[in-house]
């Protein structure tokens, strides 16, 4: 389902939830099924793994067989500008795989350490890890979202969105906006993502997607 697309009562009912939250018990047996709300963090490859990532792409695999064919023919000069080329693209490839190592890892680190949870109809600060799908959140102004949320209620919400969209003006959310399903993420106005923040206004999402 996505859920930017589906009207938000259908939301509430696909995810079993209502707009007094869930109860304690069911926020209990929901996190023993999906785990944890946190980043899952892959196990790091190591330099020479890295390496044999980068050169068993078929392309490249191409390129140094190309090069070792030139080299039989007697075409130093070839394979050498072939060989340069396959070092020149496994240097590009490690390079965008530690920024993209260091932009989860930073992630993590902006991640929110705290949310405001509506169980059983009473608002309560718990540590957000302990989301889970369904659960109803309440944001205010300054609060870093916890959790990927279907917006429920809003009022003049203005959400930080540059880390999704690379956009600086902070977007306009709605939480009655309709929305195509084949809307890109920043036109998803009726959606606040895990990692952006409230610059404006406040609203009442409900939990979609964890870690």
């Amino acid at each position: 389902m996505q859920y930017y697309s589906t009207e938000k009562g259908d939301v509430l009912g696909q995810l079993g939830s209502r707009y007094e939250g869930l109860s304690h018990e069911e926020a209990k047996s929901r996190q023993e099924k999906y785990g944890k709300n946190v980043l899952k963090e892959k196990k790091k490859k190591n330099v020479v793994q890295k390496i044999i990532t980068q050169v068993s792409d078929p392309v490249v695999l191409v390129l140094i067989v190309a090069a070792v064919v030139s080299g039989l023919l007697g075409e130093l000069v070839d394979a050498i500008i072939i060989l340069l080329i396959v070092v020149i693209n496994t240097v590009i490839g490690l390079v965008q795989e530690s920024k993209s190592e260091k932009a989860i890892e930073a992630l993590r680190k902006m991640s929110a350490q705290q949310a405001k949870v509506v169980r059983g109809g009473h608002v309560s600060i718990i540590a957000a890890e302990d989301l889970v799908p369904g659960d109803m959140v309440s944001l205010d102004a300054g609060d870093l979202i916890p959790a990927d949320l279907r917006l429920i209620e809003s009022s003049n919400l203005r959400i930080e969105e540059a880390s999704l969209t690379g956009e600086s003006v902070p977007s306009e959310k709605n939480a009655n906006a309709s929305v195509k399903e084949e809307s890109a993420i920043g036109d998803r106005k009726n959606m606040a993502y895990y990692g952006t923040s409230v610059t404006y206004g406040r609203a009442q999402g409900v939990v979609c997607a964890i870690g």
